[in-house]
């Protein structure tokens, strides 16, 4: 998919505490059940999203911290902007198509692909007033599933996508029908997997949240 270069522009700070400053001002009622299931032994409902970092450069471009410095190992300047529109994925209405999360995890590290996971979620956890986790790095795919599947519901993960196949064999549904087998090569998606008495079902939700998006 092209990428808007990176370019120049407010720091990014400013422009994401604008952009979302509507949304935390307007609170984050909860719209679903958080509670985890009556009874021993049951099992309870659950409802996690993957997505995939925003945008990272191309070969030959650069991409920008937090600050606006130019550095290769974040998010490219389109990558912000789908950072800064992330929230709209999650509108505060009942029935919405992608509910609120009340858990948020994305991969651990400081650079690279880890760096650009927390880049793409930080902004939304602020607004919504929920923590991002971060104790999982790459590889800790097990352990992240476990963690999911106890968290609060609805639950957003936001991971590498080479290691998104390891994290779905690590909730136990990489059997459910329609689950593609790797992650295609677009930013612009959510993976959503719902369990209802047991049963998990699949559904892949189109972004459209950036000019271009499919």
């Amino acid at each position: 998919m092209p990428q808007a270069p990176a370019g120049s522009g407010p720091r990014r700070r400013t422009v994401l505490a604008a952009a979302l400053a509507p949304l935390a001002v307007a609170g984050c009622a909860e719209e679903h059940p958080r509670g985890p299931a009556s009874g021993p032994g049951a099992v309870k409902d659950a409802l996690v999203m993957v997505i995939r970092h925003a945008e990272k450069p191309y070969a030959g471009d650069t991409g920008e911290d937090e600050e606006g410095n130019e550095d290769p190992g974040f998010l490219a300047g389109r990558g912000w902007r789908r950072a800064q529109e992330l929230h709209v994925l999650f509108p505060p209405a009942r029935g919405a198509a992608l509910p609120r999360p009340g858990a948020i995890f994305a991969t651990g590290g400081k650079a690279g692909a880890p760096a650009r996971c927390r880049q793409t979620v930080e902004a939304l956890g602020t607004a919504l007033h929920t923590p991002v986790r971060t104790e999982f790095a790459l590889g800790a795919e097990p352990a992240l599933g476990r963690a999911v599947l106890t968290a609060r519901m609805p639950v957003l993960v936001c991971w590498e996508h080479t290691g998104i196949p390891r994290l779905i064999a690590a909730l136990g549904v990489h059997g459910v029908l329609g689950v593609p087998a790797t992650w295609p090569d677009r930013y612009d998606l959510v993976w959503m997997f719902t369990r209802q008495q047991g049963a998990w079902s699949f559904r892949e939700v189109p972004q459209h949240l950036l000019p271009g998006d499919a």
